[in-house]
């Protein structure tokens, strides 16, 4: 029998604020995906907490240590599939000039 997919809880834009019925859906993944404009450690704590793995991206509302803590960019491989995160990237045509040079050169499977 093979196994399961990944359970993905994906967000952005929390702002400082967590609601409870985030958390709940945190601790029934695999791994939590945020986006960006995080806000506080509250929210960072709080998912890391709840969930076995957290990926999150800093976005233009994140203070400088809340940027010390989660890079500008996650590229990685779930499942044999290259992801990329990052805040505020686009989408097409319309990607962000910061992004755009190397979604040309290496294209990730999920943006």
């Amino acid at each position: 029998m093979p196994a399961p997919h990944k359970r993905i809880l994906l967000l952005s834009d929390t702002h400082s604020h967590m609601d409870d019925r985030i958390l709940t859906f945190a601790s029934e993944v695999d791994e939590v995906w945020h986006a960006g404009d995080i806000g506080s450690h509250s929210v960072m704590d709080a998912l890391e907490a709840a969930a076995p793995l957290v990926r999150a991206v800093h976005g233009n509302i994140d203070d400088a240590s809340m940027r010390l803590r989660c890079p500008e960019h996650q590229r990685f491989l779930c499942e044999g599939l290259d992801v990329w995160i990052t805040h505020i990237g686009g989408y097409p045509p319309r990607f962000n000039p910061r992004v755009r040079p190397a979604l040309v050169q290496q294209p990730p499977g999920l943006f």
